[in-house]
């Protein structure tokens, strides 16, 4: 609902403005951002460092892997090295597609692979906390066991030494070509999730906990980069010029089990399943669900992106790209010039491992796992589904139009479809091709409060079209406005805006303050809602009411009244733009009356107007005080019998010569009637008076002086 808004209501992420229509108010939907197009699916398309929809490169999936969970990768001569969940498989996927299984051992998981350049290599298992060696001519040995239960992380130190980062005890480990441990750090955080190397022969630490990064120098000492605000650092990637960047989760989105848990069912059972994707380590830090930061060489470290929705996995520079693999929607980030843009949609929900390669990537997904990698050659189609956009009720819809490039060789189609349900399903209209060009007729979809439109781009020479933005232009269907609250006011009070100077009429602040026997008039009156006061003016009586309008359309109300007992309605006020209305109830002689309140949306719907009523239940207009009935005396008291024409009597008072009103005794006790017998106890007085009021405040002061004995 608006009452007096000149503005125009823009629905949608990025509008662009409206443009009234004798029909109605047209309004848009657009799209022209990368926030815009990251909500919906990309196909073979990407979003460019200017937010712009373009096609991406070419994907080639490589091999599909039978194993529940892709947990880690890593380079191999001959391929990629996979570590797995649930039967702690490590396998190798060649450059071919064929899978070989390398290791399949007792533990269930294998967190953490690593290959030296001879192909030797490395596979950190859990929970059992050990690390297998397989040597290139495929005999494997239990390499390092350093009795705990995870293996999270392995790595080659500088000095040749291989690194294992373990939990639930957080130590760091270097282990020797014999396979002996030395433990170089023990860390108070219960789990060291990822390591890196430092050039200068450090090495960064990131934990399970407390979210921090830790650096490890050569001599020995331990120092704190960073305290996130997420609970867990799950991934390190080396950059450029001693660059390190660090992946930060929350604790919902983390692999690591809670403090003490023992994952895999009851401690010393190792034969089950630990890997989740959902299930937290107990943490309670506030932040986004995930976080990149870079690390410079002097250990500073700086915050780049962060995201609201998406599980970051792991991180991997390639071609001095940086490269983030996310969950729970399955999508391929990078960093490229400031911006953290989307470069692969998968049908899988997480990508958990990403390997740097000569051009791109490549990655493996988990919960249908798979493993992808990325080419040179750009792709020469590509798709993209917009996220459902919501027209805010039932609409037709009018044109698309959108602005972008298309050179020679290369075209861009779409289609569109409509339904009334947030998520697209059955009960939504077809798919419908709209015509090509840049601005197109949506005329054919049938009536809908969603709209979803999808962009076919493709390319004969490598050049992409470009999409920058979408614009969808809508009129909402007129709904017919609510009506949430009609009241009618107490008798005399009157509603005026705070700034009203009532001049040289006569209002009151508040309701007359009773003091002696005379009026006077309080200070200050009671404030509504900060935008009106309440005043008092004896004999006005007040209408107030709440509309909405489903389709932000203004409003304008109309009133009427009539007596009860008639069925003829007669008019009061007619486009009324303010919410109440004050009148003067003396013109309505005494009765009871009922009020309709009529509201329409004609100001923005012209010839189109719906218009809804409600009336108002009995009310007393009441101008008459109350009387006196009759007087006797009984007992050194006075009884008098009091009686209002419409309404219950609300006070009685008495005075004595002049004195302060005392309240009157009713003979019930109850002060509640429109006939009551007052009690006033005699008293040796030269003036006597009884003041009466009834619920429309109307006051009669009788003096009954004479009627005393």
């Amino acid at each position: 609902m608006r009452w007096m808004s000149a503005g125009l209501l823009a629905v949608g992420v990025g509008a662009l403005g409206a443009t009234p229509s004798l029909a109605g108010e047209v309004r848009f939907l657009s799209q022209a951002s990368a926030e815009d197009f990251v909500a919906g699916t990309l196909d073979g398309t990407t979003i460019d460092v200017l937010g712009s929809l373009r096609l991406g490169r070419e994907v080639e999936r490589i091999a599909g892997v039978e194993e529940p969970f892709v947990l880690s990768a890593a380079p191999h001569l001959d391929g990629w090295v996979l570590g797995t969940g649930n039967s702690g498989r490590v396998l190798l996927v060649g450059r071919d597609g064929t899978v070989r299984t390398l290791l399949e051992a007792a533990e269930p998981e294998v967190f953490a692979v690593h290959v030296d350049p001879d192909g030797t290599i490395f596979a950190g298992t859990s929970p059992g906390g050990k690390v297998y060696r397989i040597l290139p001519e495929g005999e494997s040995e239990v390499f390092f066991e350093p009795g705990e239960r995870y293996i999270w992380a392995l790595d080659r130190a500088s000095d040749g030494a291989l690194l294992v980062a373990t939990g639930t005890e957080g130590h760091l480990w270097a282990v020797d070509q014999a396979g002996a441990g030395t433990l170089l750090l023990d860390s108070e955080e219960t789990h060291l999730r990822a390591l890196a190397n430092g050039e200068d022969g450090s090495v960064l630490l990131g934990t399970s906990g407390q979210g921090l990064i830790l650096r490890l120098d050569p001599s020995g000492g331990v120092r704190t980069l960073y305290d996130a605000q997420q609970p867990e650092v799950v991934a390190f990637a080396r950059g450029e010029g001693g660059t390190i960047w660090a992946a930060l989760v929350a604790s919902e989105a983390t692999l690591a089990p809670q403090a003490g848990e023992a994952a895999g069912g009851e401690d010393g059972d190792e034969g089950s399943a630990a890997v989740t994707v959902e299930g937290g380590n107990g943490t309670t830090k506030q932040g986004p669900r995930s976080e990149v930061v870079r690390v410079a060489a002097d250990g500073t470290v700086q915050s780049v992106w962060r995201f609201a929705e998406e599980t970051v996995y792991d991180l991997a520079v390639a071609s001095g790209t940086l490269w983030v693999a996310t969950g729970l929607e399955g999508q391929l980030f990078s960093w490229r010039d400031g911006a953290m843009l989307v470069e692969q949609d998968v049908d899988e929900r997480q990508i958990v491992a990403l390997v740097p390669g000569e051009v791109g990537v490549a990655f493996a997904t988990t919960n249908a796992g798979a493993f992808y990698r990325t080419l040179e050659a750009p792709r020469s189609s590509g798709t993209f589904v917009s996220a459902p956009l919501d027209a805010g009720a039932g609409s037709r819809f009018g044109l698309l139009r959108w602005i972008g490039e298309a050179p020679e060789a290369t075209s861009v189609g779409f289609r569109a479809r409509s339904g009334m349900s947030a998520t697209p399903d059955r009960t939504w209209g077809e798919w419908q091709a709209i015509d090509r060009g840049r601005e197109a007729s949506l005329a054919a979809l049938p009536l809908g409060r969603y709209l979803q439109w999808e962009a076919e781009l493709r390319s004969a020479d490598g050049v992409s079209p470009v999409i920058a933005g979408v614009e969808i232009s809508y009129r909402q269907g007129n709904l017919p406005p609510r009506i949430e609250s009609f009241q009618v006011l107490d008798p005399g009070q009157v509603l005026v805006p705070t700034t009203f100077n009532p001049s040289d009429q006569v209002y009151e602040p508040a309701h007359p303050n009773r003091q002696g026997i005379f009026n006077s008039l309080e200070a200050s009156g009671e404030r509504d809602a900060g935008r009106l006061k309440t005043l008092w003016r004896h004999g006005y009586r007040t209408l107030r009411w709440t509309a909405e309008d489903p389709n932000a359309d203004d409003l304008r109300a109309a009133l009427a009244f009539r007596p009860e007992g008639r069925e003829t309605w007669l008019p009061m006020e007619e486009e009324l733009t303010d919410p109440y209305y004050s009148f003067d109830a003396t013109v309505l002689a005494d009765g009871v009356y009922r009020f309709r309140l009529s509201i329409d949306d004609g100001a923005d719907n012209p010839g189109e107007a719906v218009t809804v009523e409600r009336v108002s239940p009995p009310v007393v207009v009441d101008h008459s005080p109350p009387a006196v009935v009759t007087t006797r005396t009984r007992e050194n008291v006075l009884e008098v019998t009091v009686e209002d024409a419409l309404g219950p009597l609300r006070e009685a008072s008495v005075s004595w010569d002049g004195a302060e009103w005392e309240p009157a005794v009713p003979a019930d006790g109850l002060l509640d009637g429109r006939r009551e017998i007052l009690r006033l106890p005699l008293r040796s007085a030269g003036l006597l008076l009884l003041r009466l009021m009834d619920a429309s405040f109307n006051v009669r002061t009788v003096d009954l002086s004479g009627d005393r004995p």
